[in-house]
């Protein structure tokens, strides 16, 4: 699983390390508002979240993790295989899934870091190790089978060294004395909040750490595992090649309701690994207000509406098929003329969007959810994947009610579209960061069933096995359908 014995034992010493610390610091005080609330605060945590996790007398980690230190150091390992059997493919084009069976392997270390600086300021560092291509090298899908895949730059692998993945600093400013429970971890360290409050973040961090969140599906390391399952498909947010970027984040919080708000920076090319920091060029502005409601009894609805706006050098679908189509694509002697959408000189166009994200709590142990996405489909898909529209449905389940409360369960389902320029470029032979099968005769929609279950071996020991049917893979009826299996080891420092 571990690409080197080296790195194998780094990673064993630093747990041995961080382990120590925090016991060794597990005595530094804290602040009255961030201490743990008392046992018979309310809480309903949605069906497979964290939340409940934490309360009990397992906690789910190899390590205890002191509720009252100024420090925070935890760290994860999730190591995914997947294999899927041949399937039907009558040609093949540059970004296609290759048809016959394959495995692949991926692997993510993350080393998480805190520091509480004062009782409302706190720097958080995260550091990553990830390696490993998924199968079909991560390409040919919109809603690729493995979140933690490695993605390629212009068909160049990334580093393998450890990477910075965030560094914030966090400031909460209350707004009133009385509190709200919050789980500690490495977004954050209070264990109460203040019930109305604005927090800032600014740093490098992952926006959907903080956007479009689903307690049922948002967690590749012990729920779903496919890209546009885990998040809304449509929205294609700020980030490089590693799903990072550099922006500030706003936030207002109050017992029903919230609203945040964060500029980012893009990336220079579509699924590139620098960001450019010229903001007057390229940028990303995004929104969401989250609404809870208890329309049943006891069981709280979330709602989250989510919209976003990307500034950057993209081209656009229209543009690149009317110019080929009037020959003046560039187009090399004895090599295939197709349109290209980064023929352009630098540009800043507008990419923008829309999202809705619900989750519903039924009873203790089970819960819906589902999400809806759509933008205009014009300009080119540039950070996250290729889908223009989405919508997915799903449930959570919680093992509680077979008597093992850290195991969890889920089944979805998502169906993925892009616009019709988008469907003409490819149908012309054009290339996107991920679909490109040279022609594109028979459209059809990404239609993808996800199902999964999480067992808690011991401690911090989480072993999975996933199922993923892809219908129409990369939007095109004459591929597939294909059979994903996937089984998965989680470790929770």
């Amino acid at each position: 699983m571990f690409h080197s014995n080296a790195k194998f034992h780094f990673w064993v010493k630093l747990g041995a390390v961080s382990c120590c610390l925090v016991m060794v610091l597990g005595t530094a005080s804290r602040p009255a508002w961030c201490q743990s609330p008392p046992p018979d605060s309310p809480s309903a945590p949605a069906p497979g979240s964290h939340a409940e996790d934490s309360s009990s007398s397992d906690s789910g980690t190899f390590f205890p993790h002191s509720q009252t230190s100024r420090f925070w150091i935890s760290g994860q390992a999730n190591v995914v295989f997947q294999w899927h059997p041949t399937f039907n493919s009558p040609y093949q084009g540059f970004n296609s899934m290759t048809p016959e069976a394959q495995s692949a392997t991926t692997r993510v270390l993350t080393l998480y870091t805190g520091l509480e600086l004062t009782h409302t300021t706190e720097v958080l560092v995260d550091v990553e190790d990830a390696t490993g291509v998924g199968i079909g090298n991560a390409v040919g899908l919109a809603g690729i089978t493995d979140l933690d895949d490695v993605r390629t730059v212009q068909g160049m692998q990334l580093s393998k060294a450890p990477y910075l993945a965030r560094l914030m600093l966090h400031q909460i400013i209350p707004l009133s004395s009385d509190t709200v429970p919050n789980e500690r971890g490495p977004q954050g360290l209070a264990t109460s909040l203040p019930a109305r409050r604005i927090e800032f973040r600014i740093g490098k961090f992952d926006l959907a750490d903080f956007f479009d969140n689903n307690s049922m599906g948002s967690d590749s390391h012990l729920q779903f595992l496919n890209w546009t399952v885990d998040n809304n498909g449509a929205w294609d947010y700020a980030a490089n090649t590693r799903g990072y970027t550099d922006g500030a984040l706003v936030e207002y919080d109050d017992r029903h309701w919230a609203l945040r708000f964060a500029e980012a920076l893009m990336p220079k090319m579509a699924n590139g690994i620098e960001l450019d920091a010229d903001l007057a060029r390229a940028r990303s502005e995004n929104t969401e207000l989250e609404l809870h409601h208890a329309f049943w009894p006891q069981r709280e609805t979330v709602l989250r509406l989510l919209s976003y706006v990307n500034h950057g050098n993209m081209g656009d679908y229209k543009f690149a098929i009317a110019q080929f189509l009037a020959g003046e694509t560039p187009c090399s002697p004895g090599s295939v003329c197709r349109p290209i959408i980064t023929d352009h000189p630098l540009q800043t166009t507008i990419k923008y969007g829309f999202g809705v994200n619900l989750e519903q709590p039924v009873n203790d142990w089970l819960g819906i959810f589902a999400r809806w996405g759509w933008n205009e489909g014009q300009h080119e898909s540039f950070a996250y994947t290729e889908d223009d529209e989405t919508f997915s449905v799903g449930t959570g389940l919680q093992g509680s009610r077979w008597k093992r409360k850290l195991d969890r369960a889920g089944l979805a389902f998502v169906t993925n579209g892009i616009s019709r320029d988008h469907q003409q470029y490819l149908a012309l032979g054009g290339v996107g960061f991920l679909l490109g099968d040279g022609q594109l005769p028979h459209y059809g929609r990404e239609n993808i069933v996800e199902a999964y279950y999480t067992m808690h071996m011991w401690r911090g020991i989480y072993t999975s096995f996933d199922v993923q049917h892809l219908n129409n893979p990369g939007y095109n009826r004459d591929r597939g359908p294909v059979l994903v299996l996937t089984p998965r080891l989680h470790l929770e420092f």
